[in-house]
């Protein structure tokens, strides 16, 4: 799950005042930010709670009453299918003591979801229902307490959420990609294993950072190194979004898992010349993508835990209904591309908890950026446009990170 990425152009940077001489390589974010307790609350707040978090796909809650659910950052976000047949979603916490109306990360209720601590009961469309001992609850207003909304967005099948109010939803931002990602009909995709849930001991910057960028492949990653070689490209779009395609070698790989994976791989009538042999990867930044292979889909969501340290959640899909001989070829495939996943999943914790490490160095401030990540250029802008104290190289005096961003966010040049 990595994203194999380099480009042939240059990106282009626009100073704030003209330069005499050419500017150098761009510069990461400052080593502070990726282990500081202010800054990330000021993550959680102004950039990744006001951004679109993907919940699950319209396939996991298929019939009335089902439900999933995602917990993110201190907020708990609950989706339901209602009997209409519409999904909907809400904030996962009772109105009476705040305990969570559904459990689970995935389930299904009878006509109305009923919370486990006193028994308080809502409709599917989030309406309060039922009270135990109602009349003990002299002047309550049923129609003022039912669950509370979130915004919601269906994009391609997948179900998003978000926790604040405002800005643009998916699929004006996935516009630039939303017919080449259309072929894949990922509408119609079905989860074909168990989803993860991954504690790893560093930040959620740093594994974006990793996963935006192919630089490292050929020395970090010999095995998709020889399935893809050079044959990549990328680009960055407006709306903090990116894609990277990586083709398959036309000669065949000594590795055997590779060598019968590009073996094995069918032509698909639903895809494109150029995506028949193609692993594509779709950022949604700040901390979301989608890993497209012709076999099968799984989505790469960083879910931030605190200050250094992140979890990684996903889960595989694949077109259903497809003939049956085509299904068993396809099969091995995904097995094939498990196979060689995993030594890069591998490989990739070693590299991104040494780099955590490093991050934490006396002798490291910034690090520069090359043409070949421009995705991570693309995702520290972003950073810098909602937080600009992260333009700092050091670290503000404690307690005042917050203050010196607000001062920072009202100062001229930073609009």
């Amino acid at each position: 799950m990595t994203l194999i990425a380099a480009t042939q152009e240059r990106p282009v940077i626009a100073p704030a005042v003209r330069q005499e001489k050419p500017l150098g390589p761009p510069e990461t974010l400052p080593a502070w930010t990726y282990n500081n307790a202010e800054f990330h609350a000021l993550e959680r707040e102004r950039l990744l709670l006001a951004n679109w978090q993907m919940v699950c796909h319209q396939s996991e809650v298929r019939d009335a009453g089902s439900y999933a659910t995602l917990d993110f950052m201190g907020e708990r976000a609950l989706v339901v299918r209602g009997e209409d047949g519409q999904i909907r979603a809400f904030h996962n916490v009772c109105r009476h003591r705040a305990a969570a109306v559904a459990r689970g990360q995935f389930g299904r209720c009878d006509g109305a979801l009923r919370c486990f601590y006193h028994g308080w009961t809502y409709g599917l469309d989030g309406s309060l229902k039922a009270v135990p001992g109602e009349k003990h609850f002299p002047g309550l207003d049923k129609e003022t307490h039912g669950l509370r909304p979130l915004p919601l967005e269906i994009w391609q099948g997948f179900v998003f959420v978000k926790f604040r109010e405002g800005g643009p939803g998916v699929a004006a931002r996935m516009a630039p990609y939303e017919a080449e990602l259309a072929q894949y009909r990922l509408d119609q995709m079905e989860p074909r294993d168990k989803p993860y849930f991954i504690e790893i001991p560093v930040d959620w910057k740093n594994v974006m950072d990793n996963f935006l960028e192919g630089y490292h492949v050929p020395v970090g990653h010999p095995g998709l190194y020889r399935l893809f070689g050079t044959n990549y490209e990328l680009d960055v779009k407006p709306g903090d979004v990116s894609r990277a395609v990586a083709q398959l070698r036309e000669r065949f790989s000594p590795n055997w898992s590779e060598r019968h994976y590009q073996r094995l791989l069918p032509d698909l009538d639903y895809l494109q010349p150029e995506r028949q042999r193609a692993w594509t990867f779709y950022a949604f930044l700040p901390n979301f993508a989608f890993d497209i292979y012709p076999d099968q889909i799984d989505y790469f969501h960083v879910v931030p835990l605190g200050p250094g340290r992140c979890a990684l959640r996903g889960r595989a899909y694949n077109v259903a209904g497809l003939a049956p001989d085509l299904e068993r070829r396809l099969a091995a495939c995904r097995y094939l591309g498990w196979r060689i996943n995993w030594p890069v999943f591998r490989e990739d914790n070693v590299l991104i908890e040494s780099v955590q490490r490093g991050l934490e160095s006396s002798s490291y401030e910034a690090g520069v950026l090359s043409e070949k990540e421009i995705c991570v250029h693309q995702l520290h802008d972003q950073i810098r446009r909602h937080l600009p104290v992260s333009r700092l190289r050091r670290a503000p005096d404690p307690g005042t990170v917050g203050s010196t961003n607000t001062a920072m966010l009202d100062a001229p040049s930073s609009h």
